[in-house]
Formats: C-alpha cells, sequence, structure tokens
C-alpha cells in the first residue's frame, strides 16, 4: 500500500520565494509533534506500534491570504519486526525516520468560507529517497466553512505514481462540559475515485485501496487545553473500515476482516510571530 503526496520541492521553494519577497510582512514560525498509537492515514494503517510525527512550518501573508510552507515526518520509535508487526520502513531498526512530506499551501477567507490550494511531495528516505518506488506527488483543495457543524470538503489528486482522486467529507461540533472543559466531536468520510487497483495487468500505476468508493467512516473525540506557549490536543478515533485496504491493523491475517479499529494520540503545538520582513 502507497501513500500519497502533498507538494513538489519545486514548488515549495517557489512558495517560499514568494512569500518572503512581500514587503512588511509578518512572518510566523509553528512546530507540532503528535504522538500516536499507530501510523494511520486516510484509514490506512501504515505502522501497528507507537509513532512520533514532528511538523514544522512558516507562513507568510500574501494579500489576503497567506502562503504556508513546511515539512513532516513519521518516526517508528523501536523495531517493527514481529510476525505480526506493520511497519513502513521495513521494522528493522528504530528510531527509523520512515516518511518526510514537504509541503506548500495557499490560503485565503472568504466571508465564512475558507478555501486552501496546495501541493505536497512523499518521500521515503530508507533508500534515501532517490530510487523508491513509492515516491510520489499529490495536489488538493480544501474547503471549509464557519457555520453549524464546520463542515469541511477535501479533494485530493495524485500526479504521479497513481493518478487518481481520494475526497473526504468532515464536521464536528464542539460540546461545553465545564466553563473550563469543552470537546470537540467529529465525523469523518473517505471516498477514493481512482484509486483504487487498476483493472489493466499492464497498468505501472499504483493503489492506495482495493476499490473505489468509500474507504472508511472515522469518528473522534477531542479537546485541547494550553500551558504556557504550548498548546496540546489529545484525541480518540474509533473507524468503521469499508474498503479492504482498511480493515488490517496488524499483519496478522485473522485481523485482515476487521470493521473497526481504534487509535488514539496527542499532538503538541507552538506557534509564534516572527520579526517582519524588511
Amino acid at each position: 500500500m502507497l501513500r500519497l503526496s502533498k507538494s513538489t520541492f519545486l514548488l515549495g521553494t517557489a512558495l517560499t520565494l514568494v512569500a518572503v519577497s512581500q514587503a512588511s510582512a509578518q512572518v510566523s514560525v509553528g512546530a507540532d509533534a503528535g504522538i500516536f498509537s499507530s501510523y494511520v492515514w486516510r484509514g490506512l494503517t501504515l505502522s501497528s506500534k507507537p509513532v512520533i510525527q514532528p511538523d514544522l512550518w512558516v507562513s507568510v501573508p500574501v494579500g489576503s491570504g497567506s502562503i504556508t510552507v513546511g515539512g513532516w515526518g513519521n518516526v517508528e520509535l523501536g523495531k517493527y519486526d514481529g510476525t505480526n508487526d506493520i511497519s513502513e520502513g521495513g521494522g528493522q531498526a528504530g528510531p527509523d525516520l520512515t516518511e518526510f512530506d514537504w509541503w506548500g499551501e495557499y490560503g485565503n477567507t472568504f466571508g465564512k468560507a475558507t478555501l486552501t490550494l496546495g501541493a505536497t511531495g512523499y518521500i521515503y528516505p530508507n533508500d534515501f529517497g532517490l530510487t523508491s518506488d513509492a515516491n510520489t506527488i499529490e495536489v488538493y483543495g480544501r474547503l471549509g466553512f464557519a457555520t453549524v457543524l464546520s463542515p469541511r470538503f477535501s479533494a485530493y489528486y495524485d500526479v504521479d505514481k497513481i493518478k487518481g482522486f481520494y475526497f473526504e467529507g468532515m464536521v464536528n461540533h464542539s460540546i461545553q462540559v465545564s466553563p473550563s472543559f469543552s470537546l470537540t466531536l467529529g465525523a469523518l468520510a473517505g471516498l477514493s475515485a481512482g484509486q483504487g487497483i487498476n483493472d489493466d495487468p499492464a497498468s505501472d500505476e499504483s493503489s492506495n485501496f482495493f476499490d473505489d468508493g468509500l474507504t472508511h467512516v472515522d469518528l473522534s473525540a477531542s479537546t485541547s487545553f494550553s500551558a504556557g506557549s504550548l498548546s496540546f490536543a489529545p484525541a480518540f478515533h474509533f473507524q468503521i473500515n469499508s474498503d479492504e485496504a482498511t480493515k488490517p491493523h496488524n499483519a496478522d491475517p485473522a485481523k485482515f476482516d476487521e470493521s473497526t479499529k481504534i487509535w488514539f494520540g496527542m499532538t503538541i503545538s507552538w506557534a509564534g510571530g516572527g520579526s517582519d520582513e524588511e
């Protein structure tokens, strides 16, 4: 199973050059570190043991919107070489950087709607990213609304290895449990449209899923709190699997028909403003 991509290095470089050329633009920088029970991406279990996922980004206002570029990684903490382990990097070393994604996007708000357009490049560095057949590129768009249930719709297109669409729709609702504690409940559905296994045996295109159609439904509960300049966002996910590729959560064939799975974790974030560009 292969993972998609968001941006190309050339695009990221171009976005950065445009960003820093803006006079008197306030540069914002941020960093995240996610700690999760396993690496689950679009319903697919890519690592069956805990992982750390660091992210670093820089954002600069451009006109009425902003350009953001960043880099994200997945680190498997130990050896994932057990009989039933799933490992993105082969599982023979730990800690192991099994994936690096560089990305760039432009976002703007129009009334209650926010539009984001971007691209990502997925690199699998265990072979230094030079020969991997899995490395690929993806472009995407997201449209969100600041209305009831905060609906958001996303479309991703793999332009390199898969050449197919993946769509997501999600809603969430925040409940004020107490004056100092709120809980956000979310629901997300994924849909493959061209990312299933190609029927042509001569095709060199890869796939993310077995079939086209509904891939999974993710029901989540999350909250957040701050401590100084840091924010903490624990989350719990209950996933209902539809596509055969989303059903395994370890390498035991007896688990391949699992209709549900649970995963959880927490993201620690920091964001700050930089100096004005002259």
